[in-house]
């Protein structure tokens, strides 16, 4: 099973998460500390703090193109991949539009 090593708040581990939804690949979320001095597992798991980071049995990958580039070389992109991609910029276009003002 893959673990990714990630936070919500990081477009990066976003990157990586809409990549293997993209490939259809399940994989387990594993929240990481706020503060990188704190990610303690982590740190046992890779050597480093940065995120994202991708666990792949005893294969660690830390930097995400490294991570998509890993990820492409093992997986096909799911038949329905282009519009997982388009649902996640409709997505984030809703989320960044301003709200509606009061007539």
């Amino acid at each position: 099973m893959l673990e990714l090593f990630q936070a919500e708040w990081c477009p990066y581990s976003h990157r990586v998460r809409q990549r293997l939804t993209e490939l259809g690949v399940d994989f387990v979320a594993r929240q990481v500390e706020a503060e990188p001095d704190d990610r303690a597992v982590l740190r046992e798991v890779s050597g480093q703090t940065s995120i994202p980071t991708l666990a792949d049995g005893e294969e660690v990958v830390t930097h995400p193109d490294e991570i998509v580039a890993y990820l492409d070389e093992r997986y096909s992109f799911r038949d329905d991949a282009k519009r997982h991609r388009e649902k996640a910029i409709e997505e984030a276009e809703l989320l960044t539009a301003p709200p509606p003002w009061p007539d």
